[in-house]
């Protein structure tokens, strides 16, 4: 790798973040990310040291370009910083389909860096994990307990991720969005239709 970062390797750091998003992890292969980018698996090399160094700063580029949009989202509060507010202005942000490759290519590397060999993959996890949390709990009502605010940090983002993830896997965002609107408080489906039975 050169000491210093050339224009020319920005430049294709770029081409191929855009091309992960397109294409994923899975399979990914240096000729075809070259000739994609219209450079050579050589040039690739040179400018990142190895295919797993240019794996790991693709990912490091997806978490911090993710973090920052999020950021934003849980910045612009208004009138309303509560937690409940908070978590659904950020699912509203990562659940549109403008984020789906984004959201898309975080929990392929997330799942990949559970295995048992994750290689380039190893400890995005952890780090992504841990940079959502922070957000959300810097996010909350100065005074905020910690303990408490990184309980109710972790417990929203496990509703958040649970459900982007039955989002990408069945494509049913009317069905996914109730479920993260639904309350306590709001009539199940089996009692509707129990209603109903008795009344016909």
């Amino acid at each position: 790798m050169p000491p210093t970062p050339s224009p020319r390797r920005t430049e294709l750091l770029d081409a191929c973040y855009a091309y992960l998003l397109d294409h994923g992890l899975t399979g990914l292969s240096l000729r075809p990310l070259a000739a994609a980018t219209g450079t050579s698996p050589r040039v690739l090399l040179y400018l990142f040291g190895s295919k797993d160094a240019l794996v790991r700063e693709l990912l490091a580029r997806a978490r911090h370009e993710q973090v920052r949009m999020m950021a934003e989202v849980l910045e612009d509060k208004g009138d309303d910083s509560g937690l409940e507010a908070l978590t659904d202005r950020l699912w509203d942000f990562l659940s549109s389909p403008a984020q789906r490759p984004m959201v898309r290519l975080t929990y392929e590397a997330f799942l990949l860096s559970l295995t048992r060999d994750p290689g380039p993959w190893a400890g995005f996890a952890g780090e992504a994990a841990r940079e959502w949390l922070d957000l959300l709990v810097r996010a909350q009502p100065p005074g905020t307990p910690p303990a408490v605010a990184e309980a109710r940090a972790t417990r929203a983002l496990a509703l958040v991720r649970g459900l982007l993830l039955d989002l990408l896997a069945c494509e049913e965002p009317e069905r996914v969005a109730a479920a993260m609107r639904v309350t306590d408080d709001s009539p199940s489906p089996s009692r509707k239709q129990d209603s109903q039975a008795h009344t016909s």
